[in-house]
């Protein structure tokens, strides 16, 4: 009789730690419950790329804020110049009379993988638009007028869509401070500049992003 009592006081207890559990398993989680954790960061970015054939500069920044260690969403922008080696216009051939610069920027999404690891892995996208000018190449320097010194001077200019995928391979230097090696295909509408091709933005490029924040 003792033996039996004890037993069914371990099947009760059973049945009410699986009822516990079942419980806990019912409750809704939300964004912002207290098992998650939050954060957000800001970045900068340096890359190279090959516009017109020629070597080209790639500055960025952007902010994000980021959920549970596996997603972020938030606003980058770029800088280009295609004038990387800073030459001016010397010789006699035309075409390097011009240089290509110009911006582009909007919403990035980037799902990461295993973020709490030492190094790991993300995939940003951004989509947006931005603008391109053909300007007269003087290097980066300063023309002489009779009246003032004035930069090159622009030529055309457009405005273009811009969906650029990323992959980048995230190292934790520390818990607010990171850094990556990135590569990116950026793809953009039609460009319509004089005597430039129409998928002259479209390509690869490749970089160094350093990210500030609560990772």
């Amino acid at each position: 009789m003792k033996q039996l009592s004890i037993f069914l006081v371990l099947i009760m207890a059973a049945l009410y730690a699986g009822a516990q559990d079942d419980y806990r398993s019912d409750e809704v989680e939300t964004i912002f419950s207290r098992n998650k954790s939050n954060g957000g960061y800001g970045a900068f970015s340096i890359g190279y790329s090959q516009i017109d054939g020629r070597d080209a500069l790639i500055t960025g920044a952007r902010g994000a804020f980021i959920f549970d260690h596996s997603f972020a969403i938030g606003l980058g922008g770029y800088g280009f110049v295609n004038n990387l080696d800073y030459d001016s216009y010397v010789g006699d051939n035309p075409e390097e009379r011009f240089m290509l610069a110009g911006g582009y920027g909007g919403i990035f999404l980037e799902p990461i993988i295993a973020g709490t690891k030492p190094v790991h892995v993300s995939f940003p996208i951004l989509v947006g638009m931005g603008g391109i000018a053909l300007v007269e190449n003087n290097g980066w320097g300063w023309e002489w007028d009779t009246d003032h010194y004035h930069p090159g001077h622009e030529y055309d200019h457009d405005l273009f869509f811009v969906f650029e995928p990323a992959v980048e391979l995230e190292f934790n230097l520390t818990r607010f401070f990171r850094t990556s090696a990135y590569a990116s295909y950026r793809f953009t509408s039609d460009i319509d500049l004089y005597d430039t091709e129409q998928d002259v933005l479209r390509g690869f490029n490749f970089g160094m992003t350093f990210k500030f924040g609560k990772f």
